[in-house]
């Protein structure tokens, strides 16, 4: 990967971005993406829209999506001694929030602190086996009583863990929020290598930076619906199987290193589904197939019902440890996966009738 590409990843990795707090996330994108697009937008809810016009007169759009925004936390009730209690923005595991570290994120800067935990000394041994329930954790940043705590915090501020962007080996990434600032990565990305190519472009390229996915799919709603695009491409993250106890007869087989995943069932259109396929085949580019028999809770799901329907498909990159503070991805997927992106949008045609029969 380039050396920009990769610090640009890098850097959107590390800023915070919980539904409904994007914004930092999103102006980075914005502030990449302004010099390979002919237009940028930002609308209301904060979707950020880059877009490359086609070589010819045409009002065929495709809109290829990557959510920007993860899961977090958010600031409820202050106790009187300065415990800060949390709600989940998004679909969060409690049982790996007990003695994490934490940034509050507010007005006057990051607040750190950390998700205080009984001591096993001191458990009685069917503690040892309890979840608790989320009203029963709390962050702890030092405060002495409510009133030090109020001078920092406020009610509605947005909490993440404070875990950053690391490599380990064989080129394989870790980090926060992978799901699915990694799918913004590669929207980005895909407006950089198309604007190269631009002549061989046949259709208005719409790249969305999508906001509130994992609230309902909210960005994705509204970008679609302005956009009116006649193709739709999601690019979200995927199970990975290849590490213990995850069984692929239930989850599907997919493997870091082996390619991006391409979804197939009623969320997918199947011409478009075989348009991808055979690209990928085309260009030598790797890539699996995942079996989804219904929506498939992604940008994918409001796309393909807007307006009076639309041609839609969902390319995935296999991620070990989703919705945890070390998801795990490979560079070589997120290479093949931009690749995969570039030469569908390129061979899509205006006139192309995406119709079962």
């Amino acid at each position: 990967m380039r050396k920009e590409s990769l610090t640009f990843f890098e850097n959107l990795i590390s800023l915070p971005s919980p539904s409904g707090f994007e914004d930092n996330a999103s102006k980075l994108f914005k502030d990449y993406v302004e010099k390979f697009c002919d237009e940028v937008y930002v609308d209301t809810l904060g979707n950020v829209m880059g877009v490359i016009h086609a070589n010819r007169t045409t009002d065929a759009n495709i809109m290829v999506s990557g959510h920007i925004d993860e899961i977090g936390l958010m600031v409820k009730y202050i106790d009187d001694k300065g415990f800060i209690y949390f709600v989940s923005i998004g679909g969060v595991d409690i049982r790996l929030l007990m003695g994490m570290r934490v940034i509050i994120h507010t007005s006057k800067g990051k607040v750190k602190g950390v998700i205080g935990q009984k001591p096993i000394h001191l458990m009685e041994a069917k503690e040892r086996d309890i979840v608790p329930k989320q009203q029963e954790l709390f962050i702890d940043i030092g405060a002495k009583n409510k009133k030090e705590a109020e001078k920092y915090v406020e009610i509605g501020d947005p909490v993440t863990v404070d875990f950053g962007f690391e490599r380990l080996l064989n080129n394989r990434f870790v980090g926060r929020g992978f799901d699915d600032r990694m799918g913004a990565f590669c929207v980005a990305e895909l407006l950089r290598v198309v604007s190269e190519e631009r002549k061989k472009l046949s259709m208005n390229l719409y790249c969305v930076a999508t906001v509130q996915e994992e609230i309902g799919l909210r960005g994705a709603t509204v970008s679609a619906y302005n956009i009116k695009p006649k193709v739709g491409i999601a690019v979200d993250v995927g199970f990975a199987t290849d590490f213990p106890f995850v069984d692929p007869k239930i989850v599907g087989e997919a493997k870091l290193d082996c390619g991006p995943i391409i979804s197939r069932g009623p969320n997918i259109n199947p011409k478009l589904f075989d348009i991808i396929i055979n690209t990928a085949k085309k260009n030598k580019i790797p890539f699996q197939v995942e079996g989804s028999p219904r929506g498939t809770g992604t940008d994918a799901n409001v796309m393909q019902l807007t307006r009076g329907g639309v041609a839609t498909a969902l390319v995935s990159v296999p991620l070990r440890y989703m919705h945890t503070p070390v998801e795990m991805l490979s560079e070589k997927d997120l290479e093949n996966t931009i690749n995969l992106l570039k030469h569908t949008v390129l061979a899509l045609k205006p006139d192309f009738d995406f119709r079962p029969f």
